[in-house]
């Protein structure tokens, strides 16, 4: 079994000092860390398990047949999970990679986030496996300035063995950075608020707009349902199986019949994320989005309101709503019917 997973975030990054590249002394010294071994013959807490798989499966909505039963598999993407030390952390690492923060900490890069990973599958993973791992750091860029600032790209490389047999490579990447200043929010009073009403619209800069949803031939049904106010759901028209996002076909029988169901709006909040930055227009953070668990049996991805970004708890009820952010666009939102 092979196969390569990728996932990207942090937009363009350009080299620091005009894009020249020159090192300077620090990233000299952060270079010479290329190559160190950050964990050595580390071992997984835990075999390869059947619990673990289905407490993965049951976050992510995986419901393929492979990773049932007697000769399960361990989904390919769980390569990770096995490696991971927990608060406790792991045996055998070296001291190399807090040296390493240590090093950026010093050198005003504090903060930090995680970019992208990359993995490489070359064999199924069971229940019962021992769990095997060398990390080594391979990479650690010129200094970068992103949007949330300036600092450095660490990428580590993790081989990951199964009974003594390579079984798979996890690559990630985390940038350690110095934020970027951000101008102060301008505190209008009252009177200037007033006389900001007063000018007119005409002398007023435009509300940004928010992104356009992609339609396709795919979706074009949901967002015709969004646009009656209707939030309709897939159905297969051989398992009944309900699916969402919407998808050309079944996932569980891969029968491309299907029919719509409409859903009756009620849901509870399975997950979610508060926003706090990066700031793009039209969107006003801190604010919380949240997985939302639909009475239907799907989940989808959708703003909660209704109460405090701070407030929101998995668990908590919510009721679909529409709401309209321009004069072109509704959205589907989940407001929270009640605190805890």
């Amino acid at each position: 079994m092979s196969g390569t997973e990728r996932a990207a975030g942090g937009g363009t990054e350009r080299a620091a000092g005009g894009g020249t590249g020159r090192p300077d002394a620090l990233y000299e010294r952060l270079v010479a860390f290329e190559g160190r071994s950050a964990a050595t013959a580390g071992t997984g807490k835990d075999p390869v398990n059947l619990p673990m798989i289905r407490h993965w499966c049951e976050a992510m909505g995986d419901t393929h047949p492979a990773y049932e039963g007697p000769d399960a598999v361990a989904p390919p993407t769980m390569l990770q999970a096995w490696t991971m030390g927990g608060l406790s952390g792991h045996t055998g690492r070296s001291s190399a990679y807090e040296e390493l923060f240590a090093l950026l900490d010093g050198a005003g890069y504090t903060s930090v986030v995680a970019t992208d990973c990359e993995q490489e599958y070359l064999r199924a993973l069971r229940p019962g496996q021992e769990i095997g791992f060398d990390t080594v750091i391979e990479a650690v860029s010129e200094r970068k300035t992103t949007k949330l600032g300036t600092g450095h790209f660490v990428t580590t490389r993790t081989d990951v063995r199964a009974d003594g047999e390579l079984a798979g490579t996890h690559r990630f990447r985390i940038l350690k950075y110095a934020p970027a200043a951000r101008p102060p929010r301008k505190r209008e009073t009252r009177a200037a608020e007033t006389r900001a009403a007063e000018a007119g619209a005409a002398e007023r800069k435009p509300a940004a707009r928010r992104p356009r949803p992609v339609v396709n031939r795919d979706n074009a049904g949901f967002w015709e349902g969004v646009a009656a106010h209707r939030l309709l759901i897939q159905r297969c028209g051989d398992c009944a199986t309900p699916r969402f996002p919407w998808l050309p076909g079944c996932a569980d029988c891969g029968s491309r019949e299907w029919d719509t169901v409409e859903a009756s709006g009620a849901g509870t909040v399975f997950s979610y994320v508060v926003m706090h930055h990066p700031s793009f227009p039209a969107f006003d953070p801190p604010y919380a989005v949240g997985l939302i668990e639909l009475a239907e049996g799907v989940r989808m991805i959708s703003n909660v309101v209704g109460v405090p970004y701070d407030k929101v708890r998995i668990g908590m009820p919510v009721r679909l709503e529409f709401l309209r952010v321009d004069e072109e666009l509704e959205l589907p939102v989940f407001r929270a019917g009640g605190e805890d």
